[in-house]
């Protein structure tokens, strides 16, 4: 069956911005105007990387060692650039998404196979998205975890329904929630105060202090590719804007890539401004935060009720916007990998209940949260090495072929994020 044939609304497309991006795609845009109809996508993938488990990691690395580890953000956020961009490339040069191309590839037990655990990886996505919406009602309101994850999960329904409306409703409404998040820790990092001398240093001058510092840097490296994103930034592109022929598709992915840049870069100040806001506001004070509970109360004491209040807002945002971006993906994957669907909204309730069920059981948030990144930890190199293959293979990347730099990076990449992830693995079953 040809991906014409496969019955996928996803994210259908809007008139007046295709007929925008045909317009700048022939040069009738000039300026700014030639970018704006294909910014969006990568917005929505980047809500992946300020998810509630990055806002641990990174609290906890400000407030252990200060500002030593900003220079594993950066590192992450050139990965993410990478890695994202090969996703979008590969939707705008074949028009299928990664799912869609590894079923034309694999055999069919293989791709059954990569179902399935792609299954399990949407179901972790969604307990680690619903404990931090979760938590976000719990800190702010002092809802219980239970009846706020259902909110959540409402809220979520909500995000969704834009789908219907086409992209651009949704893109709007996720931006406006990554907007949020920004806005909340701006203020946090100005209240923080950071030194600039010691900030730039770690920002530049790579530093490590013992194991529980290379232990944390794992955790910021490791964990920053999230294999629910990879499938879904190709489906983003894949039939947004469609090339006509070969320098089209060339144009297309020059207009995308800045909007990765943007987005990537959004993600990557966000995360810097967690770890940023631990180090000025905790490690100076000798405080060591390891949970979102933690450091919102630690947040009050150091900064003031209205600091603990944007970071609770922040936590929410995130909670909020991650989730529906799971949902979304987990559709992605059954409809590429078996060519079924069903309603969007049945696999919300579906996805859903396994952290419902977490949670009204008394399973303390934070080991929930762990026990979803290890889960998540096995699911990468399933996503990330079917990309890397796609896109190093000229006859069905055509001119958007990685050269070979890119393939050699990528790979490098890649076998640092699987080698970051087997030992946090290893550490956290065997406490070693």
């Amino acid at each position: 069956m040809s991906t014409t044939d496969v019955d996928n609304d996803f994210l259908p497309g809007e008139g007046a911005t295709v007929r925008a991006a045909q317009a700048a795609l022939a040069g009738e845009q000039r300026g700014i105007k030639r970018f704006l109809p294909f910014l969006g996508p990568a917005f929505i993938a980047s809500v992946a990387y300020i998810d509630p488990g990055n806002f641990a990691t990174n609290i906890q690395a400000g407030s252990s060692y200060g500002y030593m580890l900003l220079w594993v953000v950066l590192a992450s956020n050139l990965m993410a650039v990478l890695i994202q961009s090969m996703s979008a490339k590969l939707g705008i040069a074949t028009g299928r998404n990664l799912p869609e191309v590894a079923r034309e590839r694999f055999s069919k037990p293989v791709t059954i196979g990569l179902w399935i655990q792609a299954e399990f990886i949407a179901i972790a996505t969604d307990l680690a998205e619903f404990i931090g919406g979760a938590l976000g009602l719990h800190l702010l309101f002092g809802i219980p975890l239970f009846p706020a994850a259902v909110i959540t999960g409402i809220f979520s329904f909500a995000l969704l329904e834009l789908q219907r409306r086409g992209f651009r409703p949704l893109e709007a409404g996720i931006t406006v929630l990554v907007g949020v998040v920004v806005v909340s820790f701006g203020y946090e990092v100005w209240i923080a105060k950071p030194d600039g001398s010691d900030l730039l240093a770690g920002l530049f001058v790579p530093t490590l202090a013992g194991t529980n510092s290379l232990m944390l840097a794992a955790g910021i490296l490791g964990a920053t590719v999230m294999p629910h994103v990879i499938y879904l930034h190709s489906a983003l592109t894949q039939r947004r804007v469609i090339g006509r022929d070969e320098a089209e598709r060339r144009r297309i992915f020059r207009f995308e890539f800045v909007d990765i840049l943007i987005a990537m870069g959004v993600a990557g100040l966000i995360n810097g401004a967690m770890l940023v806001m631990a180090a000025g506001l905790f490690h100076n004070s000798g405080d060591v935060v390891s949970t979102l509970e933690g450091a919102f109360a630690r947040l009050d004491n150091h900064a003031g009720s209205l600091a603990a209040i944007l970071f609770g807002v922040g936590l929410l945002a995130s909670g909020f916007s991650s989730s529906s971006v799971g949902t979304m993906s987990g559709q992605i994957v059954m409809q590429g990998y078996i060519n079924r669907q069903i309603p969007l909204f049945l696999r919300r309730l579906v996805t859903m209940a396994p952290a419902l069920i977490i949670l009204a059981v008394g399973v303390d948030p934070t080991t929930a949260l762990v026990m979803s990144q290890v889960v998540l930890s096995f699911g990468i190199p399933f996503a990330l090495i079917p990309l890397l293959m796609f896109c190093s293979n000229r006859q069905l990347m055509g001119s958007l072929v990685n050269r070979r730099i890119t393939t050699v990076t990528a790979w490098g990449v890649a076998t640092a994020i699987i080698a970051l992830n087997v030992f946090l693995l290893y550490r956290t079953l065997f406490g070693l």
